[in-house]
């Protein structure tokens, strides 16, 4: 079985940082991903929709994500989707909320001074690094 998403999106809000009780790091952020469909038949008219998806992050790459992070910054983001149960402040309801653990991020904004997309790549498993060898937005399949 397979539990994959990957989303390419802009933030909603500056991403917030805190710590469990065992001083494990995570940071939540939300972001912002459009898609596109025509209205009615063919020929009609194309609109945008925005889907928003909760992240969250864990250990380094939640650090990365703090300090490199900010409202309106797009990112490429690869990860798990995660069910959580929760009760409803005001109907006392159990909910189920859904989020997506992010394993491997990258930003996509271009570099100040530069007019190229960055190729600055984090993950959960390789760190931060700004060497060129991570893939760049040119080597996404779509």
């Amino acid at each position: 079985m397979v539990n994959r998403i990957i989303l390419i999106g802009h933030l909603g809000k500056d991403p917030i940082m805190a710590f469990t009780q065992e001083g494990k790091a995570y940071t939540r952020f939300t972001i912002a991903v459009n898609r596109y469909q025509r209205s009615g038949k063919e020929g009609g008219e194309r609109q945008e929709e925005t889907d928003w998806f909760s992240v969250v992050t864990w250990d380094r790459l939640a650090e990365i994500c703090n300090n490199y992070l900010r409202k309106g910054s797009k990112v490429f983001i690869e990860g798990r989707m995660q069910s959580h149960r929760y009760n409803d402040k005001s109907s006392g309801a159990e909910r189920i909320g859904w989020e997506v653990v992010a394993t491997d991020m990258q930003m996509l904004d271009p570099k100040q001074g530069a007019s190229t997309p960055a190729r600055t790549g984090a993950s959960s498993k390789g760190g931060y690094a700004d060497d060129g060898g991570d893939a760049g937005p040119e080597d996404i399949p779509f």
